[in-house]
């Protein structure tokens, strides 16, 4: 016996009943207790002398009953007798089936005293080792998380069968101690103890968890050398622990070479799929399940339906949730977020408002997660009023909770909403995070009113955790080049330690608003030149500041070595781009052929841009046929029939003029009176051409005309017709 051994039996012989020793160690026979001294029910079971096998059964009888019933006192006194009155070989079964009763009660009852006094007990009667005790020992031990004590038991015991193993090993995991469950594997296993079907599905959980492939692989080796390579749930672990460790196509290989699945086949083959965003194959095997007609648990519906989310098939998503409910299926607050996701962005109010209803059926409604996602997607389909009586319900209202509803607010360009929500979390003692500070920012931009965002900008400078957030200082650059500022923005630009795509694209977009495309290519080359790689929002950026400067050969090559050099395909707004570049430098015939030969239908917008080249160049044959194809796609937006109107007025061709306004006047599009804004210190004020109605008149016209002085000064020619625009709408 080595010294840990002693130590351990020692600690356990603290917990022996003095009156347990004296039993060992005197005869039984000599040791009759005093009728005086024992219940009505054991005086009745001392009557019988001699004291054979069928009164030690009723005594048993008596302690199972009472262990039962969780009355552990008078088992454990029970007990008792049976220890005073078993002297033959044949009662010591009496013993043994005692104690592995009053184990299971004191496993059930959760009393750890007597418990570890029947350890005790146990070490004293020299049944530490045997076969039906260790394991209910082990129980017991596992029950309290004793895993200390339950892997000494388990080492120290001298049972070949791999049960005690398994239990520890299952233990290790459920407490996510998977370095302890493989070290556990290892001595097992060098102890000469073989795993069986329950051991390797743990083994092969723990080495998934700490993605440990090696080990893995030779657990795998002795699986197929034990063969235990065609039991159903060692193939299901097996799949499992190589999907863990990034093997998915080892995984697959397993899971199509299985001569029969089941549901849990299925879904771990999945699993397997979506944890590593291979969402096409994983698509594929749903189909295949659902066609073989195999049951899909909830966990696999909501992956593939997140997956659809994901991939940007939201009718996907929802149309598999609403399959789901009609088989039954009880959408749980998962499937809840993945359809309000689903909801907000394709912004189906009606549908999104049936899934707040289930969510209140389901209770779920209050969680906070299934709260915020409310007023998200209420938020992005335009019912802010439900967004607030969601957010004003919530009685706690966490960080999300508000950068849901500010962020909703935002969106839609609401300032002062937003401002006052910002300020009203302040005031509740919630401190703003990145996320809220960074959501804000672009709105003081898109108002053209930088004091709010000048307080936001001292706000972050002068809190320490923000520092290192290159999102919100990617944010303050974006918003000082929107409003015009760029020295403001270059100087944030040069003091960063730390910069991306992001935070280049931001100034490049600056630029291109001020026309200084020169500029911008510069600040582009450096970008490369730092190995940051530009992404499609970058391009436009740059094509546009292009476009802006009249820089049409650097144009040309940019766009040229979007899918040569930078890997970045087309979209549609960049083919915008190089028509408004064409367009704008009266390259007319470039600008048709990009319409003719891109690989997307054209927008509105596209069309307008051509015509008003055309307006400028004089090319109404063209413009002719840019408004042909703009009309047939019937739009509401006033500004392109004007543009129109415009255009066949400048070239006098006054019956297609008529036509166009008819054309209007059938469709009911009108257009809405030219307005201007301006900052009076306490809030935004709007006025119209002509309008005196307000006392501020005399004082703002003159300034006005001031301006439009200074602007004819500065070489600005109006084009000719501008005062046409007026007339024929």
């Amino acid at each position: 016996m080595n010294l840990r051994q002693e130590a351990f039996l020692r600690r356990i012989q603290k917990f022996i009943p003095k009156h347990w020793k004296q039993n060992v160690k005197q005869s039984k026979a000599q040791n009759k207790p005093s009728a005086t001294s024992l219940s009505s029910q054991e005086s009745f079971l001392y009557s019988f002398t001699p004291y054979d096998e069928s009164m030690l059964d009723s005594i048993l009888t008596s302690l199972r009953h009472s262990a039962s019933q969780g009355h552990l006192a008078k088992a454990f006194r029970s007990f008792s007798l049976i220890q005073r009155h078993s002297s033959s070989s044949a009662s010591c079964e009496f013993i043994l089936f005692s104690i592995s009763s009053l184990l299971s009660s004191c496993t059930d009852f959760k009393s750890l005293p007597l418990g570890k006094q029947l350890h005790a007990q146990i070490v004293l009667s020299g049944l530490l080792n045997h076969p039906a005790l260790v394991p209910k020992l082990l129980t017991f031990y596992l029950a309290f998380n004793s895993l200390v004590d339950a892997h000494y038991i388990t080492e120290t015991s001298n049972i070949l069968h791999p049960l005690p193993w398994n239990l520890l090993i299952s233990s290790y995991i459920r407490t996510e101690l998977y370095k302890e469950a493989l070290s556990a594997y290892k001595q097992m296993v060098n102890k000469g103890i073989r795993p069986d079907n329950f051991t390797y599905p743990s083994i092969l959980k723990a080495c998934g968890e700490e993605s440990n492939f090696g080990f893995g692989k030779e657990v795998h080796r002795s699986i197929n050398a034990s063969g235990w390579d065609r039991d159903l749930f060692v193939q299901n672990a097996l799949i499992s622990m190589y999907a863990k460790c990034g093997e998915v196509e080892v995984a697959r290989e397993i899971f199509d070479q299985m001569p029969q699945k089941d549901s849990v086949s299925w879904n771990s083959m999945i699993s397997a799929y979506a944890s590593r965003g291979v969402w096409a194959e994983a698509f594929e095997l749903f189909g295949s399940m659902q066609a073989n007609n195999i049951e899909v648990n909830i966990i696999v519906l909501n992956t593939i339906a997140g997956g659809f989310l994901r991939t940007g098939n939201c009718k996907g998503a929802l149309e598999l949730l609403s399959q789901m409910r009609h088989r039954g299926t009880q959408l749980d607050s998962v499937a809840v977020l993945i359809g309000l996701g689903a909801c907000s962005d394709i912004s189906v109010l009606s549908l999104g408002m049936e899934i707040h209803g289930l969510a209140i059926r389901n209770w779920c409604s209050g969680c906070d997660n299934v709260r915020n996602a409310l007023i998200t997607m209420y938020s992005r389909c335009k019912d802010l009023r439900h967004a607030n009586v969601v957010f004003r319900l919530a009685e706690a209202k966490s960080i999300i909770t508000w950068n849901s509803i500010i962020s909703g607010h935002t969106h839609w360009d609401q300032s002062e909403e937003a401002s006052f929500l910002f300020r009203e979390m302040l005031s509740s003692g919630v401190e703003p995070n990145e996320v809220t500070i960074a959501s804000i920012l672009p709105l003081c931009a898109r108002v053209a009113n930088l004091q709010h965002g000048k307080e936001f900008h001292c706000y972050i400078t002068r809190r320490e955790q923000f520092k290192e957030y290159l999102l919100l200082w990617n944010a303050l650059v974006d918003m000082y080049s929107r409003s015009g500022k760029i020295s403001i923005a270059k100087r944030l630009f040069n003091r960063l330690s730390q910069k991306d795509e992001v935070t280049y694209t931001s100034l490049i977009a600056g630029h291109a608003i001020q026309g200084e495309g020169r500029a911008a290519i510069e600040l582009f080359e450096e970008m490369i030149r730092f190995h940051i790689k530009p992404d499609h929002v970058t391009m436009v950026a740059i094509l546009s500041a292009c476009s802006h400067s009249g820089l049409v050969v650097q144009g040309q090559v940019l766009f040229e070595k979007m899918s040569s050099v930078y890997g970045i395909t087309p979209r549609l707004e960049h083919y915008a781009c190089m028509v408004d570049l064409y367009g704008r430098a009266g390259l007319l015939k470039k600008a048709e052929a990009i319409f003719v030969r891109m690989p997307y239908k054209p927008t509105p917008a596209m069309w307008a841009t051509l015509i008003g080249a055309c307006r400028i160049h004089g090319n109404t044959i063209l413009g002719h046929w840019a408004a042909e194809n703009l009309l047939k796609m019937r739009p509401q937006n006033s500004g392109y029939y004007v543009l129109i109107a415009n255009m066949y007025a400048a070239a006098g061709c006054w019956n297609k003029l008529a036509s166009v306004r008819t054309f209007m006047r059938d469709l009911g599009v009108q257009k809405a009176p030219g307005c201007a804004w301006v900052d009076m210190g306490a809030g935004f004020s709007t006025f119209s051409v002509g309008d005196t109605s307000y006392t501020e008149a005399d004082e703002l016209y003159p300034l006005l005309w001031g301006l439009t002085k200074q602007m004819k000064d500065a070489g600005y020619v109006a084009c000719e017709g501008s005062d046409i625009e007026y007339e024929v709408i």
